[in-house]
């Protein structure tokens, strides 16, 4: 028996080590770290490395992928203009970056665009139902959590109103992250109420997505587009800030924008593909208004998820972080950066970028806040500037720099972001709308501790060894 299990035990590792280094996707670190699982625990380390190791949506899933994305290509298309017309609208110094995050979805930095920050959750939520409950023609909203609670009750219920007096809309939800409110009354209502439902990445056919994919391949988007005139991007959830799910860490602190342009016809483009990929419509039977932008700022939508090219994500912060001159101020939740990213912003403050980096004090993840804080003494030995929000859970997802380009969306700067999540941000450059975004973070900073290298020096033995060992694994968290 005893040989038989260690037959067994070597047949496993080697099956699995084999499948790791046949992978030309892998970096050596994330192939690094799945070796030291395997090894540390064989049997758990593989039944993991089947369900978690490979970041595949399915073959026909790609395809489908692929197809919509050609269609919302031509259309942008048809709609932005080209690559040579953007230049012009862009400071020379930060064409790489915007250059690049064309190349994720053919989405072109376009003008004309106007932006209000919303003062705070209460301030949000009234803009957007004032907005949905003057709609007269349609209302598209997608978000990653939808809760019954406040916030998702009134959103609903602003939908069920408009869809009472004619106006189109469709709502979507991701079939985790919204588990709850897909099961519940409130769903059902909005169904019998004419309003067109869609799950993304439904959960219903759970051995299925196992055998094929992942279940924890999600789509993380928040998307509201109302009469293709307004558009509000940021980090909020249909939820309200004390988010009871996770209560001991509330009150959750977003941020949002909401915009007027020709950047909402992005958004929205962004939007029907993920509604497409779901409900198989054609894209050409979605009217879509040309906004034609009179005054205002360049900007450009950026989708990016697993049916992407890989590394999409860490590619756009690290050009974003090159073309930094004199400031960069960065706040999320999630702070699980490649190698291409940590390299990036300890370059920057090395050659002279006064660097700013925004964590919330107490995380969700007791993992994520491991290896967060394992990058630390790196950092700061760099020159950056590390602050600990103390004011709730900071979830806002924010880029500045040097007061004119501002990314602002979904996306957090970890591997999950990076790798498996759908996500959506807008990349502007624009004086008035960054200095707005830089005071907001500058309000975060001020209720926040300051981590400082001594202290971290400090930190005892058994911590700096266990946020370390959290690290070592960071690729295959």
């Amino acid at each position: 028996m005893v040989s038989i299990l260690l037959i067994f035990h070597f047949c496993i590792v080697v099956a699995f080590t084999v499948r790791i280094l046949l992978r030309d996707d892998l970096f050596p670190p994330a192939r690094l770290a799945w070796f030291v699982v395997l090894i540390l625990v064989p049997y758990f380390g593989s039944i993991i490395y089947f369900l978690f190791g490979e970041i595949d949506i399915g073959h026909e899933a790609d395809k489908r992928h692929k197809r919509i994305f050609d269609q919302i290509r031509a259309r942008a298309a048809a709609y932005m203009g080209t690559s040579e017309a953007a230049d012009d609208l862009i400071d020379p110094l930060y064409h790489p970056a915007f250059r690049y995050a064309a190349s994720i979805n053919g989405f072109q930095p376009v003008a004309g665009n106007r932006a209000t920050l919303m003062a705070d959750a209460a301030a949000t939520n009234a803009s957007l139902i004032a907005d949905i409950d003057a709609a007269t023609e349609q209302v598209h909203v997608l978000y990653y959590i939808w809760l019954t609670d406040k916030t998702g009750t009134e959103v609903a219920e602003a939908l069920i109103r408009a869809a009472g007096r004619g106006v189109t809309c469709r709502a979507m939800a991701d079939g985790l992250g919204s588990r709850a409110m897909i099961k519940s009354q409130l769903w059902s209502r909005m169904k019998e109420a004419g309003v067109q439902m869609a799950v993304a990445l439904p959960l219903n056919n759970l051995p299925r997505t196992l055998l094929t994919s992942r279940v924890d391949l999600r789509n993380h988007r928040k998307i509201t587009v109302i009469d293709g005139r307004i558009t509000y991007c940021g980090s909020r959830n249909s939820a309200d800030p004390e988010f009871l799910v996770k209560a001991k860490y509330a009150p959750w602190v977003d941020i949002m924008l909401r915009f007027e342009g020709p950047i909402v016809t992005q958004n929205e483009l962004l939007f029907l593909s993920d509604w497409i990929a779901t409900t198989g419509e054609a894209l050409d039977s979605f009217p879509l208004k040309a906004n034609v932008g009179q005054e205002g700022f360049p900007a450009q939508v950026i989708g990016d998820g697993p049916t992407e090219r890989r590394g999409a994500t860490p590619q756009l912060f690290s050009s974003l972080i090159a073309c930094a001159q004199d400031s960069l101020t960065l706040s999320t939740p999630y702070f699980v950066p490649d190698a291409t990213v940590l390299e990036a912003i300890c370059a920057a403050a090395h050659r002279g970028v006064k660097v700013t980096l925004i964590f919330p004090r107490r995380n969700d993840s007791w993992i994520v806040a491991a290896a967060s804080r394992s990058y630390y003494r790196k950092l700061l030995t760099a020159g950056c500037r590390i602050f600990e929000y103390e004011g709730g859970l900071l979830h806002a997802k924010t880029l500045t720099m040097d007061g004119l380009v501002t990314l602002i969306g979904s996306s957090n700067l970890d591997l999950r972001s990076f790798d498996l999540n759908y996500e959506n941000n807008i990349l502007l450059q624009d004086p008035e709308v960054t200095q707005a975004v830089c005071d907001r973070q500058a309000s975060y900073v001020a209720q926040s501790e300051t981590v400082h290298l001594e202290k971290v020096r400090a930190w005892p033995v058994h911590m700096r060894i266990w946020n370390n060992a959290i690290a070592t694994i960071g690729p295959v968290l």
